[in-house]
């Protein structure tokens, strides 16, 4: 069981990239600007958010606290947010926004990287569950201003 767990914690987070940019590509290229304009805006913004939190959230992590060693190395630094749970849930935003069965899938799979890091002990639930928080947050926050600036310049022409 602990392999499934490392390999969730430390490979599993690019299957969710892969799946995305399959689907990108798969989409009319009509859609892509506003994808590509939507998908990296939301996840700038959702790191830059993240990076501020971690500033005022200081957490150190599992195996700091609990003096073991993890079942994958990591430095000991602040453990919110999770970076890895970060990106798999705003590619799973993202993707919710899009598609309502791939952000399923695409949930599924940050469910399991999140699990995983927690499981090999980098991360408290805290970790994981703040990282989809603010993804999640930011996500809907991007795409009401997209709707509101899409709107509003389709008022004006």
């Amino acid at each position: 069981m602990n392999n499934f767990f490392i390999f969730c914690a430390q490979y599993l987070f690019v299957l969710p990239v892969l799946i995305w940019g399959i689907y990108f590509l798969s989409q009319p290229r009509t859609n892509w600007k506003h994808m590509v304009i939507f998908a990296i805006s939301s996840a700038l913004l959702t790191y830059a958010i993240a990076v501020i939190c971690g500033w005022f959230y200081y957490d150190p992590r599992p195996f700091v606290v609990g003096n073991f060693t993890p079942l994958i190395p990591h430095a000991a630094d602040n453990g919110f947010p999770s970076d890895h749970a970060l990106l798999v849930s705003s590619i799973a935003m993202i993707g919710t926004m899009w598609n309502k069965k791939l952000g399923l899938v695409l949930w599924i799979l940050a469910a399991l990287v999140a699990v995983g890091r927690v499981c090999v002990g980098v991360h408290h639930p805290i970790d994981v569950i703040g990282s989809a928080v603010i993804a999640v947050l930011v996500t809907v926050l991007v795409n009401k201003v997209c709707i509101y600036l899409f709107v509003k310049s389709s008022m004006e022409m």
